[in-house]
């Protein structure tokens, strides 16, 4: 068991502090909450935690969770983790990566903000239709959110793109900091609360019945006025109240204190989930949500691989993880719902789809988790992996390399490539598996030994692409110190026809994107282009990515600060000969942006969107 009590520093002043009763945890205090109410100063009350190897994801009601230590994960990879500069998805993009949170178990999946385009409008709609009317494991089925500013026009387009959902959601804010209702809204608390109360009471009116409210940097918010409004807002209808450290303000502590404090002294919290979203500004988003969660939330707001606004929000495998591995010991016996097995995918894919790359050292999902250099530490590993490693590889979904005995080479088929890739945590088959196939045999000819790192960057430029509206079929180039260089590029449209251009440009890569340019005709500013090799040695395969905007650019509204945003489309291409790698890349941006361009175009007209 473990339980909340009363006790009392040299300062007098009294402190919650979560302490395990079990005799056989450490009996340390993790977070001290001070209570602004002093009547609750004296409460105490347990809380069970159940001790299972397996646990059941609790039935879903907007407002409850009968398991008192299950705490939901709402994933707004697709919202907020696409504000990331660069990180546009294609409508096809963000159904596969909503598709991979269903398999992950998330909870809840924030797959847009309607109002800000007609094309995120259709992507969230569609997305409400096939994930969420899908079943999964246990009867388990994803709740569909959509994000609305507090006004009827929001609520409405988030209404019309989520209701086709089986369990639908609208989730409205506005911001409660003096600095921003002063300065953005120029509103009084009076209005504020008004609107905020008004426009819940109207998403209840249109038939949802499962509402979020956010007051906006409410880590910078006068707590009383968050009582005030919070407590309007559940009489108005809201289920769940999240608690938006907007700008990574907070620290641990004092965030922690703040989910506390709204526990103790907002009327009718009772009745309604907290819920924590963090910034990561200070580094410091992971922490506070584990704050949030031992002072009370049940329902996390987190992003795959952290992406998000300006620093990130706090990263979903990193909260998850922390709650796997140390949640019955010192979180109050914790736990969610998630396939951790499904972590290590659902991270590639965002990495691939969003154009961000992880960070070697970034925790439980980057190159280096895993990873042991030091001799002190390789010979602990031998002798015992648990010295030096606190999770096992095999439960994010990575398999050490040669565990299975397979090395691939020019010989191998098939077979030996599709249990490889999944040996690496990616299940591939059909056309897919035949594409991937071809690409290793070519770089098998030319190339001895593959490894690992190669195999996972075939896998991205092979099956992490867009649908192609243009195909790279060759590339010719000519350089070097005596003149200009050429580069003659052959590519196929998608009905089969192929397309020839000449150009020279300062050096073989700008002579061949020229030459791109003649055959698609659609103008572009280059913003972003980056290389890397794969791995050591000269015979490396090198990885590129571009960021490219239209010069007539898509634009869409931001979601918190209303202002128009030009998209900009991110490409990535593999190859072991550098152009073409960087002209893969290229081909994939132009063949993202031109596809959105498709889609708003359909839209237009009265057959509806089509997946892209």
């Amino acid at each position: 068991m473990a339980s909340i009590t009363a006790n009392h520093p040299i300062s007098g002043n009294p402190l919650i502090s979560f302490r395990p009763k079990n005799p056989f945890l450490q009996t340390q205090t993790l977070f001290n909450f001070k209570p602004s109410n002093p009547k609750h100063s004296n409460s105490s009350f347990s809380i069970p935690i159940v001790r299972c190897s397996i646990r059941r994801r609790p039935e879903y009601t907007p407002n409850h969770i009968p398991d008192p230590n299950y705490v939901r994960i709402f994933d707004t990879t697709l919202r907020d983790g696409e504000q990331s500069p660069g990180a546009t998805m294609t409508t096809k993009e963000k159904l596969d990566v909503a598709r991979q949170l269903a398999k992950l178990g998330v909870d809840i999946i924030e797959a847009g903000f309607p109002a800000s385009s007609e094309a995120d409008l259709e992507a969230v709609k569609l997305i409400a239709k096939e994930v969420g009317n899908g079943v999964y494991e246990e009867g388990y089925v994803p709740v569909i959110c959509g994000l609305a500013r507090c006004n009827k026009r929001d609520i409405d387009k988030a209404w019309e793109a989520v209701k086709y959902a089986k369990k639908p959601r609208i989730h409205t804010f506005i911001a409660t900091s003096e600095i921003h209702m002063n300065y953005k809204l120029k509103m009084s608390r009076d209005e504020v609360v008004e609107k905020a109360r008004s426009m819940v009471a109207y998403a209840r009116s249109i038939g949802c019945e499962d509402v979020e409210f956010s007051p906006e940097d409410a880590g910078r918010s006068d707590p009383e006025f968050l009582y005030h409004i919070l407590g309007e807002v559940i009489k108005a209808g809201a289920t769940t109240l999240n608690i938006p450290d907007t700008v990574g303000y907070t620290v641990p502590e004092e965030f922690g204190q703040l989910i506390a404090k709204i526990k103790a002294n907002t009327p009718g919290v009772e009745d309604v989930i907290i819920s924590t979203h963090c910034q990561n500004d200070l580094g410091l988003s992971t922490a506070n949500t584990l704050a949030g969660a031992c002072a009370g939330a049940r329902q996390l707001e987190v992003t795959i691989n952290g992406i998000g606004e300006r620093a990130g929000n706090a990263s979903l495998e990193e909260v998850v993880m922390a709650l796997k591995c140390r949640g019955e010991q010192v979180l109050g016996g914790l736990y969610t719902g998630i396939n951790t097995q499904h972590i290590l995918m659902s991270s590639k894919m965002v990495e691939e789809y969003s154009g961000l790359h992880v960070q070697p050292h970034k925790a439980i999902v980057g190159a280096n988790a895993f990873a042991h250099e030091s001799g002190i530490h390789q010979d602990g590993m031998l002798k015992h992996k648990d010295t030096y490693e606190i999770i096992s590889p095999e439960d994010i979904g990575l398999n050490r390399a040669n565990e299975s005995g397979i090395v691939l080479g020019k010989l191998s088929g098939r077979h030996a490539l599709q249990a490889k890739m999944l040996e690496l945590g990616y299940e591939i088959e059909g056309k897919e598996l035949d594409d991937l196939f071809w690409r290793f045999k070519s770089v098998a000819e030319k190339k001895k030994k593959i490894t690992d790192d190669d195999l996972i960057a075939l896998m991205s430029d092979e099956v992490f692409q867009p649908q192609f509206v243009w195909q790279l079929q060759n590339v010719q180039v000519t350089c070097g110190s005596l003149g200009l260089s050429t580069a003659t590029v052959k590519l196929i449209d998608a009905d089969g026809q192929e397309h020839i251009s000449c150009s020279v440009g300062t050096g073989p890569v700008d002579a061949a994107y020229k030459a791109v340019d003649l055959i698609v005709k659609v103008p572009v500013t280059l913003l972003e282009y980056s290389m890397n090799a794969v791995t050591q040695g000269i015979d490396a395969i090198a990885s590129t990515r571009v960021l490219i905007r239209g010069e007539n650019g898509h634009t869409s509204t931001h979601a918190l600060t209303g202002e128009t945003v030009h998209r900009t489309f991110s490409g990535t291409g593999a190859d072991m000969d550098i152009v073409i790698s960087s002209v893969r890349a290229y081909v994939g941006a132009l063949n993202k942006m031109m596809s959105f361009r498709k889609l708003l175009a359909k839209n237009n007209k009265p057959e509806g969107s089509a997946v892209i």
